[in-house]
């Protein structure tokens, strides 16, 4: 009898499935993410573990391999189950096919379990028919590769992550930080995952529909950014903030900062506004006793029924529901998190 490859009872259980050519990053991300989420009294709230198909030495794509001591065993007993990439391994699926042996591993998951893939490892998750029906997302140079290898999947190509019911994808490699902090979000509500974030010096919150390529990323020598702006409004969330606004706090024109902004962050000022209240609403509304017309109030949305309004078309629940969910099983207020990002709202 093969013995369980989780040692404690009560935890969310995530087994990470590794294989030759293994980016060891990714692997590490995973580690990171949950293995830092900790509830209120410091207690951890996920178990990680390492598994392959078959265990023993597995070749990353740097020069050294790692040594994985869990099986497929891991797999069904797992309540998430993420597929790193491997860039040796993953583009050669011409056939759409899984060798066997993976094919039988991916099997053992139990129904209902979240699977997620973060790169190109979406290629496994497409060969196994589970991004069947659905949209997904991999690295930008690899997507129409797999649009054109599995039709039946809807490829974005222009966001960092994507969550389809219980099957997720991410971006390139950085951008399993992200899906693995919504997935901690999900969990165990902002407050946790803004704790991560800071402990891992991370950006608390990128949302899944960022761009994956921003024209600008790093600014030029010389070339003023809206950084300055962004840590202004983000000291202001409680007050209408407009554009001439923001443009003064970097002395450019609307237009120049409007642009400017877009290229820097993928998206306009109104909707990082927007996502940044949400953000401070669901801080307030884990961490505080705050009624939800206070907290409408102090992230700025004005009254509760705008609170209500964007909040419902963010996440797809109600504040109050949201409150209810995650006062109950979620870490509280955390001193570290006093503020939801840092500075200029893009790290913590």
């Amino acid at each position: 009898m093969t013995s369980s490859a989780f040692r404690h009872p009560g935890l969310h259980r995530v087994a990470v499935l590794v294989r030759h050519g293994l980016l060891p990053m990714e692997l590490g991300i995973a580690h990171r993410m949950f293995g830092r989420s900790w509830d209120e009294h410091g207690k951890p709230l996920y178990e990680v573990v390492t598994c392959a198909v078959t265990p023993g030495p597995v070749r990353t794509d740097a020069d050294f391999t790692v040594h994985v001591a869990h099986g497929p065993e891991a797999l069904a007993e797992a309540d998430t189950v993420i597929v790193p990439a491997s860039h040796e391994l993953d583009e050669p699926y011409a056939s759409g096919r899984l060798e066997p042996a993976l094919a039988d591993a991916l099997g053992s998951i139990r129904p209902g379990t979240r699977i997620a893939s973060i790169c190109t490892g979406a290629f496994v998750l497409a060969a196994a028919g589970m991004l069947d029906g659905r949209r997904a997302t991999t690295h930008w140079a690899s997507c129409e590769r797999l649009q054109r290898l599995h039709p039946g999947v809807e490829v974005d190509p222009d966001v960092l992550y994507v969550a389809d019911g219980n099957v997720l994808t991410s971006a390139g490699v950085a951008s399993g930080i992200d899906l693995c902090l919504h997935m901690v979000r999900e969990d165990f509500g902002a407050a946790v995952a803004n704790s991560v974030a800071r402990r891992t010096v991370v950006p608390p919150h990128r949302d899944g529909g960022q761009a994956q390529f921003i024209e600008r990323p790093v600014p030029q020598p010389g070339v003023h950014t809206t950084g300055t702006a962004r840590a202004w409004a983000l000291r202001h969330l409680d007050r209408p903030v407009d554009l001439r606004e923001l443009a003064e706090q970097e002395a450019m024109s609307v237009r120049t900062f409007t642009r400017r902004f877009r290229e820097e962050t993928g998206m306009s000022p109104q909707v990082w506004l927007t996502r940044q209240r949400v953000e401070r609403a669901r801080h307030l509304l884990e961490s505080s006793p705050l009624s939800v017309e206070n907290v409408a109030r102090d992230a700025g949305f004005g009254s509760p029924s705008s609170l209500r309004l964007h909040f419902q078309a963010a996440l797809g629940v109600s504040p109050s529901a949201y409150r209810r969910t995650f006062r109950v099983r979620g870490a509280g207020s955390d001193p570290a998190v006093g503020a939801d990002a840092g500075a200029d709202g893009t790290a913590a």
